[in-house]
């Protein structure tokens, strides 16, 4: 069989022995992989090829996040992991994108630190006042979307989730026009963001807010790059561009809305229901208020657009500013019009979705796409043919589906479908071999350490090499040998702190809460204590804190009738209800929660 390996957990082993070493036999022999412990993912009751639970970029997960600071340090190559501007302060390194993806039955779960995978930067040549910062943020995303019942308007801040694991802001900047002057909030006349902040986006057309949330507001170029969209990248300049080369095949799925649709790059199939029509970018359903197929000529912003007044429920502040010098056409969303609404003056009837523009005024179509070949609702990025925005970016004014994914906790049994970061299950790559020199690879977490042991018999263990530092997220090792057999494992003996080491998981309440076991799950138990006996004042010291035969890590109780406990639950933990304990150092006698916390397969 093929080698495979996976990392338990820092202080469990990953074995592999190589192919045998003698000419003669090396196609006599395969390869066989001994892994130390075995791990257990429960899977939910739903399709196990579900997109919302596998398509989330992981490739770069075990690296460091990087920014380029200014112009300077991009041309030259010079990224750092750490930076501080006064407000937004990354001391420590953190890991990049998604950490882990969780799943049920409803819900699929993303952890994810909201920084990009691809070096971040500059803005403003180091001028931005904002720079990014580890989120580590839960969000869910559901798994059975329906359209909406009510018409459900964005709101400010993520809206959803890319798959390398940074946030979807709409298409605003958070500025209306309020009658008088331009101020933070909703209203009428809506400020689009590429229009009004596009100077501030760094070449993967991406910044960051005040509270360091590193987010898209229109075509994510730099993931659409290492998708493998239609994207050119500059190694020289570090620029990327639309390719100019013929489109091939439909564009990667990028991320998914809070209301469980997805969001596709620019390119999609011809014909909505033909995935053998062939790939054309698709062209946005909206036309800016210039005259131009049907729109009006807007210069006093006296009425807004029709599909805002059916989007607002016909809102009473319609009076925006004078079209002009200082507010430019296009400086609003509601510059501009739907072309669904609008008379084609050949035929003498509307503009028709699916024969002269392809997206509806949310921006999306129901469709075939490469994961959902039976057809689905999707967005898609709104780009011009040389690959610059234009309105609506990603996603219109409102939601197509109902919005019901949002930042969250856990409270239900999920699975594990994938840990990254300092939970990286790594894999060892197939042994490499010339003469008497064996080179090992393995995939391994930016920061760590690693020791590699070489035995010709499983026992004893010899160490070949210990205090490998990974380069980026590979390790690796050469080994001379003169022996014909030999099996080699890889242990990771330390890792360098980095931005969350000493931070929980997700959290789950006490009794009642559930998790599936496996390799690298951290998790944080909220206890709620009981009427009786009366909980200990708020800050009394805690003794210890148990699940089954698990003693937590750490513990906390700043507010009356809630303990914190955090845990490290492997893949070989006894698995059933858990009887949770609480010992204080004043107070009641230790209490136990009978079954409080189960851990399923």
């Amino acid at each position: 069989m093929d080698d495979f390996s996976e990392n338990v957990s820092p202080s469990q082993l990953l074995k592999v022995r190589s192919r045998k070493l003698s000419p003669e036999n090396m196609k006599a022999h395969t390869r066989k992989i001994l892994v130390a412990a075995a791990l257990t993912v429960a899977t939910a009751a739903v399709r196990a090829d579900d997109p919302r639970t596998n398509s989330w970029l992981t490739t770069y997960t075990s690296k460091y996040a990087r920014i380029y600071t200014n112009d300077a340090a991009k041309t030259a190559g010079n990224a750092v992991t750490t930076w501080n501007n006064g407000s937004q302060n990354q001391s420590s390194p953190a890991y990049a994108g998604v950490q882990a993806v969780y799943s049920s039955s409803n819900w699929v779960y993303i952890q994810t630190s909201g920084l990009g995978q691809h070096v971040m930067g500059p803005w403003l040549n180091g001028n931005f006042p904002n720079l990014p910062k580890n989120q580590n943020v839960l969000y869910r995303i559901p798994r059975w979307p329906t359209p909406h019942t009510a018409t459900n308007l964005t709101g400010l801040g993520a809206i959803g989730y890319f798959v390398d694991g940074v946030a979807m802001f709409d298409s605003r900047d958070a500025f209306y026009w309020n009658g008088t002057t331009e101020v933070t909030g909703t209203g009428s006349w809506n400020r689009e963001a590429y229009m009004n902040e596009g100077a501030t986006f760094d070449p993967g057309y991406a910044h960051q807010e005040q509270t360091g949330t590193h987010h898209y507001h229109a075509n994510p170029v730099a993931l659409r790059y290492l998708l493998g969209d239609h994207v050119d990248y500059n190694a020289s300049t570090r620029i990327y561009s639309e390719s100019t080369n013929a489109v091939t095949k439909h564009s990667p799925l990028l991320g998914w809305v809070r209301d469980g649709y997805p969001v596709y790059g620019p390119y999609g199939y011809s014909s909505a229901s033909n995935s053998t029509s062939g790939v054309r970018r698709m062209i946005s359903g909206f036309q800016v208020r210039n005259g131009q197929n049907g729109t009006d000529i807007l210069s006093t912003r006296t009425n807004i657009a029709k599909w805002a007044d059916r989007m607002y429920g016909s809102p009473t502040n319609q009076s925006g500013a004078t079209v002009g010098t200082s507010y430019p056409l296009g400086r609003y969303m509601e510059d501009y019009a739907y072309l669904g609404d609008l008379t084609n003056s050949i035929t003498g009837a509307n503009y028709q979705k699916g024969t002269h523009f392809d997206l509806d005024e949310y921006n999306g179509r129901w469709c075939h796409t490469p994961e959902f070949p039976q057809g689905t609702y999707a967005y898609f990025v709104s780009i011009s043919s040389n690959g610059t925005p234009v309105f609506p970016n990603n996603i219109g004014r409102a939601f197509y589906g109902n919005p019901t994914g949002s930042t969250t906790t856990v409270a239900e049994s999920v699975a594990t479908n994938f840990l990254g970061g300092a939970n990286l299950r790594e894999v060892m790559n197939p042994p490499a071999k010339l003469g008497s020199t064996v080179v090992l690879t393995w995939s391994a977490v930016e920061g760590g350490t690693y020791r590699v042991e070489s035995s010709t018999n499983l026992t004893p263990w010899t160490t070949n090499a210990t205090g490998i530092a990974a380069i980026l997220n590979t390790g690796s090792n050469t080994n001379i040998s003169t022996d014909p057999m030999r099996f080699y494992r890889v242990n990771r003996t330390g890792i360098a702190n980095y931005d969350g080491a000493n931070s929980g998981g997700l959290t789950f309440p006490v009794p009642g809460g559930s998790v599936s076991r496996g390799s690298g799950t951290n998790v944080t138990l909220n206890i709620t204590w009981p009427t009786m006996p009366p909980a200990p004042p708020a800050n009394t010291a805690i003794t210890s804190v148990t699940m089954g035969t698990l003693t937590a890590t750490n513990t906390s109780y700043a507010v009356q009738g809630t303990v914190l406990a955090g845990f490290y639950i492997s893949s070989t933990n006894a698995i059933g209800a858990q009887n949770v304990t609480v010992t204080f150092a004043q107070g009641p006698p230790p209490y136990t929660f009978t079954g409080g916390f189960t851990i399923n397969p």
